[in-house]
């Protein structure tokens, strides 16, 4: 019995050669077994000793495979053909990294009216409901690498798989729209930080940081990129601990007992948007071979990390803020920290830079290689003009709109991310365990009842902010 079965493939986006050569069980040769005994299959050298379950249940009427098995496949090294695992640190750490990002410095100002209790208790239950869906992201891309007998299988290969044509349609749009909106809002907010540090006009800093680290990303190696980016996640820590320290002793204690559960829903999106890591799922899957009791736990412990730090960083603003606790609500709070408290003021404009070029040279990379997906050029060749439809446009528009980093994000975290990652993974695994004759384990449980309530809630704020963006008008 094979564990994948090959169907007709359906077309997907290319990638760039990896080095690392994914090897799946199907295509090895394997001793004849019986499909109905319990069966234990090893496999020799060039290829590492392997050891899972496969096991068939009889039916009344049709036969239902039920797969258990340790991983999917080995990640071998085209070089020394060893098998090359993704460790589980190195996930957890992936899935933190990806998810502290810009987002992070909208929370004060969206949280400052419902206060930091109720926002906490907010982020708990968003985290939750954004753990789960990478989840369902996590199950369907396992059972599309089997079923396909590919590893590296993207976004958009699910959504051809599960949903069809509309499904692709509405994944291709939505990851295009998160992504530019994203990116206007980096370049704006940095531009801004940048332009009150160095004395520069704001087209300067704006143009200085688009091209500083757009070039890193086009001219600099994977070696190099990842270095930048550790550079910059450990300046991160450093600026997050040193602002913890500073301003610790400036907390009003009283002031975060505040809890408006009133004024929740309009900070949703953004908080949702900070916790955004499923595009990093895939990758995910693939490094840990399928292995999905090791895609559970990185995605649990790599977002519980982000949560700690997000909670932390709110209560350090909000309770700093004497206006908020006097009932002022303030356009950003962060801003005013910036400019009433001498030592905390440079600390926290570090760590807004550090923490949007991070963001920024991830959704570069993503959206420029997409963008060259779709424009068919060939695979791992670094061309300009995917990186000049990535740099130019949020740099216009965070030109001509310098005050646009919160509607951006709003924008973002409502119509963009709450589809993109929250209704298409719930539709992708309702339609995936009610058609598919392979099953996994599901890693999500409540069977329909809680894609139902997934896919309810999602839908709610969406159409709640529609009604109220209308309402405007």
């Amino acid at each position: 019995m094979s564990l994948c079965s090959s169907p007709p493939r359906i077309p997907t986006f290319a990638f760039p050669p990896r080095r690392h050569h994914r090897h799946f069980f199907h295509d090895l040769p394997r001793p004849r077994q019986n499909p109905f005994q319990l069966q234990t299959i090893r496999l020799s050298p060039p290829w590492p000793t392997t050891t899972f379950t496969c096991f068939s249940q009889r039916q009344s009427q049709s036969t239902e495979q039920q797969l258990e098995f340790e991983r999917l496949f080995s990640n071998l090294n085209q070089a020394t053909l060893k098998r090359e695992p993704g460790s589980l640190p190195s996930a957890i750490f992936l899935v933190a990294g990806t998810t502290v990002g810009a987002g992070i410095l909208a929370l004060p100002a969206v949280t400052q009216e419902s206060g930091f209790l109720a926002s906490a208790v907010t982020c708990i239950l968003v985290w939750g409901f954004m753990v789960t869906t990478g989840l369902l992201i996590a199950e369907v891309n396992v059972k599309t690498m089997c079923e396909l007998g590919s590893g590296g299988v993207s976004l958009v290969s699910m959504a051809m798989r599960t949903l069809g044509t509309v499904g692709v349609q509405i994944a291709c749009w939505s990851y295009i729209f998160i992504h530019y909106a994203l990116l206007v809002a980096y370049v704006a907010r940095s531009s801004d930080i940048l332009t009150n540090f160095l004395g520069i006009p704001l087209w300067e800093s704006a143009t200085l940081f688009s091209l500083v680290f757009g070039g890193v990303c086009y001219f600099g190696s994977q070696r190099f990129i990842g270095a930048v980016n550790g550079a910059l996640v450990f300046g991160i820590i450093a600026s997050f601990t040193a602002l913890v320290v500073v301003a610790g002793g400036n907390v009003q204690w009283d002031a975060l007992l505040k809890a408006n559960f009133e004024a929740v829903p309009m900070s949703i999106p953004i908080i949702a948007l900070s916790f955004v890591y499923q595009n990093v799922v895939p990758v995910l899957c693939t490094n840990l071979e399928g292995n999905l009791s090791k895609v559970r736990t990185a995605i649990v412990v790599g977002t519980a990390i982000p949560l700690g730090l997000f909670v932390v960083w709110n209560a350090v603003i909000l309770g700093s803020i004497t206006d908020i606790e006097m009932g002022n609500k303030i356009t950003d709070p962060l801003q005013q920290l910036r400019s009433t408290n001498g030592v905390v003021g440079p600390i926290v404009e570090v760590f807004s830079v550090l923490a949007i070029a991070t963001s920024y040279i991830g959704f570069v990379l993503g959206l420029s290689d997409f963008l060259a997906d779709l424009l068919k050029l060939p695979a791992g060749q670094n061309r300009p003009l995917p990186y000049l439809l990535t740099l130019i446009p949020p740099l216009a528009l965070s030109l001509l709109d310098p005050e646009i980093f919160f509607k951006a994000l709003d924008f973002a975290g409502t119509y963009g991310v709450l589809l993109l990652f929250g209704i298409l993974p719930a539709a992708m695994a309702w339609s995936d365990r009610s058609s598919s004759k392979l099953k996994v384990p599901e890693l999500v449980p409540g069977g329909n009842l809680t894609l139902s309530l997934i896919i309810g809630g999602a839908g709610f704020v969406i159409f709640s902010e529609l009604l109220d963006n209308f309402g405007r008008l």
